[in-house]
């Protein structure tokens, strides 16, 4: 888990993201800058303004004036948004740790599969290796000899397949990691979280939904601001060239709110509050049947693994061990010790399957329970 979350493609632009909006806040908090202005007047005329004798320079600064709560919005929509991308990060890191539990299970899986194949090839080529002494004894037809060999080819297929899915999970749990090169080797439980209650409303897709609809409103404060009139101040100073003396001027400048009220943006950041309450509502009910569902399939899976483990898959092999001794005794015929076999390779695949599933319905549990 330490490794996927340090090396994730995944995690390094959820974190990205988180970046850019830790800097987008602290932009948010500047003033905007001052602007200098030189101005020249009564230059290249007539009569008295011939030239540059009657020429009047003026140098000013001006500075907007934040009246209007524009910075204070700014700031405000900024760091909701932070809120968000943090929340968003959060649940990325929780999507990787369900998506690592969910493919370390199939890898270990595909692993105990590999081994189940490889043991059932031995057991048929045993099996094979007995049937063909029964028929040179006269004991049994050629035909059964050719239906263990059989068997044993069938054994061999599909540990050539085991083989392949194993080599497959190890990959795509490498790529979880941003690697192309399989893992080497897993090693380890199916299970590392404990089944626990989940309240919807503390959910992450729940917290982000209510993340996202205090930005929408902060959206709203901005753009409503954004329509305010901040009025921008002037000081310079100005130079008569003609007398060569130097004056101070001062002045107020104000935007006319004619062609543009910002009502189209106002809108928009209206519809989209209530665009995040209708996702917040979705995101309750959508967690809460995930939830109940999570809970309730944990369950089954438990109950499956456990009538499996304690009951079908001994009794299985207890069979599958006195038709074999049966067989070599010659009190059991060969079909009978074949469909022995298969039921116990049933069982025994039928118990990896449950243990499957309640890993990954553990795993769902768990994401869903994240905090």
């Amino acid at each position: 888990m330490e490794e996927a979350n340090a090396r994730s493609p995944a995690i390094v632009a959820a974190q990205a993201d988180l970046a850019a909006a830790e800097a987008r806040t602290r932009q948010a908090g500047i003033r905007s800058n001052p602007e200098l202005s030189f101005e020249v007047e009564n230059f290249a005329g007539t009569g008295e303004l011939r030239g540059l004798r009657s020429t009047e320079a003026t140098l000013a600064v001006n500075q907007r004036l934040d009246l209007g709560g524009r910075r204070s919005a700014r700031v405000s929509a900024a760091q909701a948004e932070l809120t968000v991308q943090q929340l968003r990060l959060a649940i990325a890191r929780a999507d990787l740790s369900q998506q690592v539990r969910e493919q370390f299970a199939r890898a270990l899986t595909a692993r105990e599969r590999l081994a189940q194949a490889t043991e059932n090839v031995e057991r048929a080529r045993r099996f094979a290796r007995v049937a063909q002494i029964l028929v040179d004894a006269g004991r049994d037809p050629p035909l059964r000899a050719l239906r263990a060999r059989s068997a044993l080819a069938q054994a061999e297929a599909e540990r050539e397949v085991a083989e392949a899915d194993e080599l497959a999970a190890r990959s795509s749990l490498a790529a979880l990691f941003g690697v192309r090169e399989p893992v080497t080797e897993v090693s380890g439980q199916l299970l590392d979280l404990k089944p626990q209650t989940i309240n919807a409303e503390t959910s992450l897709e729940v917290r982000l939904a209510d993340a996202e609809r205090t930005a929408a409103e902060a959206v709203l404060r901005q753009q409503l601001a954004e329509r305010r009139l901040d009025p921008a101040v002037g000081v310079g100073v100005r130079h008569v060239r003609e007398t060569g003396d130097f004056g101070l001027v001062a002045g107020v400048s104000m935007p006319l709110q004619v062609f543009d009220r910002n009502r189209g943006n106002i809108d928009a950041a209206r519809a989209g509050i209530a665009a995040a309450e209708a996702r917040r509502a979705t995101a309750i009910a959508a967690t809460t049947a995930r939830a109940r569902n999570a809970i309730a399939n944990v369950q089954a899976a438990q109950r499956r693994v456990d009538a499996l483990g304690s009951t079908a898959v001994p009794e299985a092999a207890e069979a599958l061990r006195l038709t074999e001794r049966s067989y070599a005794e010659g009190r059991a015929s060969l079909l009978e010790l074949l469909d022995a076999q298969n039921a116990y390779t049933a069982t025994r695949t039928a118990l990896t399957d449950a243990r499957l599933a309640l890993a990954l319905t553990t795993a769902e549990l768990g994401r869903i329970a994240a905090r």
